[in-house]
């Protein structure tokens, strides 16, 4: 089984916005600063996880690469969450790539439940 090149495309696209949200950070916040690298850390996992389940040799590997990257999506929800209720970031720079990130894991989830119906 593989991912469309849309699916994978969006998984980059997702962690490339979250670089630059990183970037963009008060590096003076030491609390901004230690949950913007952990957010950095899942979100670019979600495009690598996306990267190697395109890769699987069987559909319970697939299922398995997918089970990481939701888990890793779902722990980037987290972080951008802390950043906008705690930390006070703009949530007009989180909300779009917290919306991107609810999408993907409802995509993903989605395939993994039919995949393991089959």
């Amino acid at each position: 089984m593989r991912l469309s090149e849309e699916l994978r495309n969006r998984t980059k696209q997702f962690s490339s916005s979250v670089i630059r949200l990183y970037i963009a950070l008060p590096k003076e916040r030491v609390e901004a600063a230690v949950i913007g690298k952990q957010l950095l850390r899942s979100a670019t996992s979600v495009a690598a996880h996306a990267r190697e389940a395109s890769r699987a040799r069987s559909d319970s590997e697939f299922c398995s690469k997918l089970d990481v990257l939701l888990q890793e999506s779902d722990e980037s929800a987290l972080w951008l969450e802390h950043l906008a209720e705690d930390c006070g970031i703009s949530t007009g720079n989180i909300d779009p790539i917290h919306g991107e990130c609810s999408e993907l894991i409802a995509i993903f989830t989605t395939i993994v439940s039919k995949l393991r119906r089959r």
